[in-house]
């Protein structure tokens, strides 16, 4: 392979890991100054905020006596507080003070906030992604009014022009919400839409509100990796023509993962055919739990866009909070699903996977990186907060064992079940690990 060859792989791989280190920079970042900043709050020292392990690359020390570093491997932090180890150890003293300044001699309430900080953190900084990006993208207007319209071929009827308030669609009027729009009204291949335009009333013509549009291409699918863009509109499979999405997403599926041959249709570029191979994916289903399906990796378009106005800070904090129970909700199914062998453990990603997916969101655009930012930060804060020894939610159980018994775990037990927790997170990497590089590729 000649240089020329190399560059661009290259280049990629670069891409790749810089967006991986600033993601799990910033992540582990928040999480432990959520434990530094409760624990100060609680009247405990920190001797050592560190982003990062090994060597120090930099470091200096405040006026509080807390020496800041940044070490030489990014792929994790830890903050030390005055008698212990750091935030989340529970061992027994280590020879200095218990003092009501160190971790080990604070009030019980004190080191359980101090601990639970760090991932709670973790869900705050997913909050304000969510309420943030809410915010900006905002809730269609009233009356609603058509903001933009998705290119399509010839082949689609599209009359809709930007400024139309749509009054009805299908001959069903638009709810009073305009938010709620797309539910309960009708879909087909050709609506009638109903329409306020220069002050007058008309009807026009155009395709479902939800045409084979491709509005986003997930990373580590089958789409992303033939080349699939947002705003294609895939017009034919397998050589029958399909003019709406669910149309799309039906023939895929009766394939059963057989290879397909799309026909997309690109803005200034014309129709070109593309092969793909559907993936197995386990999804969320309406009913709770996960049910398997054949998808090429790709989240329907519309046929327009509506006017927006920014919701109140109070609404998109809602709908942020809501956004959150929802991704904890699916990450702790789908976690319990892999356990009990209900869906595939291909569905357990690894450090490899996650660096490949970083890169392919951050080239989709800042958006969407951000967003990826605010689902990992979630999904780290839960993970730590599970009930194991040597994560957080472990040494929960232990000051809750210490609050009922009065007394600490012996040394003999803590390392035992430091050891078994050890063992349980060490294997849970290896074996993501080993999906990502040979069991599930």
């Amino acid at each position: 392979m000649d240089l020329t060859q190399l560059l661009p792989q290259t280049g990629s791989v670069i891409f790749t890991l810089f967006f991986f280190l600033v993601a799990i920079v910033v992540i582990v970042t928040i999480h432990e100054l959520g434990h530094y900043l409760v624990g100060r709050w609680c009247g405990i020292k920190a001797d050592v905020f560190s982003v990062g392990f090994g060597p120090k690359l930099f470091s200096r020390r405040d006026k509080r006596g807390t020496v800041w570093q940044l070490a030489a491997v990014p792929l994790g932090g830890y903050v030390k507080f005055a008698g212990d180890a750091d935030a989340t150890s529970m061992g027994h003293a280590d020879g200095a003070q218990r003092g009501r300044h160190t971790m080990l001699g604070a009030p019980l309430w004190a080191r359980a906030l101090t601990i639970a900080g760090g991932p709670f953190f973790n869900f705050f900084l997913a909050i304000a992604i969510f309420a943030a990006i809410f915010h900006s993208e905002g809730l269609p207007v009233s009356p609603l009014t058509v903001d933009r319209v998705a290119p399509l071929p010839e082949s689609f009827q599209s009359e809709l022009e930007p400024g139309d308030e749509v009054l009805a669609i299908g001959g069903v009027p638009v709810p009073q919400t305009p938010a709620d729009y797309f539910q309960d009204l009708p879909d087909g291949d050709t609506l009638e839409y109903r329409v306020l335009r220069g002050g007058q009333q008309m009807t026009v013509t155009g395709p479902s509100l939800s045409p084979p549009i491709v509005g986003a291409v997930n990373p580590n699918s089958a789409a992303f990796a033939a080349g699939l863009e947002e705003g294609d509109v895939i017009v034919g499979v397998n050589g029958v023509e399909v003019r709406r999405f669910a149309d799309l997403v039906e023939t895929v599926g009766a394939g059963e993962g057989a290879p397909v041959q799309l026909e997309v249709w690109r803005e200034g570029e014309g129709v070109q055919s593309l092969e793909l191979t559907p993936r197995r994916t386990d999804v969320p289903s309406a009913g709770g739990g996960f049910e398997t399906r054949w998808l090429i990796g790709i989240i329907a378009g519309e046929y327009f866009q509506p006017m927006t106005e920014s919701p109140g800070p109070f609404q998109a904090l809602g709908q942020a909070v809501s956004q959150l129970i929802f991704v904890l909700q699916t990450s702790l199914s789908g976690l319990w699903n892999v356990v009990t062998g209900a869906i595939s453990s291909c569905n357990l990603s690894g450090p490899v996977t996650i660096a490949e997916t970083s890169g392919q969101v951050a080239s989709q655009g800042a958006m969407n990186f951000i967003w990826f930012l605010a689902i990992i930060s979630a999904g780290i804060g839960m993970l730590n907060l599970l009930p194991v020894p040597v994560l957080d939610g472990g040494h929960l159980v232990f000051i809750g064992y210490e609050a009922l018994a009065g007394r600490q775990p012996s040394e003999g037990a803590l390392r035992v079940f430091t050891a078994i927790g050890l063992t349980l997170v060490m294997g849970l990497m290896i074996f993501a690990l080993a999906n990502d590089i040979f069991l599930c590729p």
